[in-house]
C-alpha cells in the first residue's frame, strides 16, 4: 500500500492526480476509488492506494482516504 496526497481533481472529467511520498505524480480515475466519493475529494487530502501499470503508464487504483 502506498500513501500520498491528492494533487489535483478534474471533476468535470472524472479524474485527477496524486503525489506519492516518493515525489511521483500518478493519474487516477474516479472508478479507482474505494470507500471514498469522488465529489468529496479535496486537494492535499491524504490517501492510500495501490499502483498498477496501464498502457499509458503507472496509475493509482484502490484509493481510499488515509486514516489519520
Amino acid at each position: 500500500m502506498h500513501t500520498g496526497k491528492i494533487k489535483k481533481v478534474v471533476r468535470e472529467r472524472g479524474f485527477g492526480f496524486i503525489s506519492d511520498t516518493d515525489g511521483r505524480e500518478l493519474f487516477f480515475h474516479q472508478s479507482g476509488l474505494v470507500d471514498a466519493q469522488f465529489d468529496s475529494l479535496k486537494e492535499e487530502q491524504k490517501v492510500e492506494f495501490e499502483i498498477e501499470n496501464s498502457p499509458k503508464g503507472p496509475r493509482a487504483v484502490s484509493i481510499s482516504i488515509a486514516k489519520e
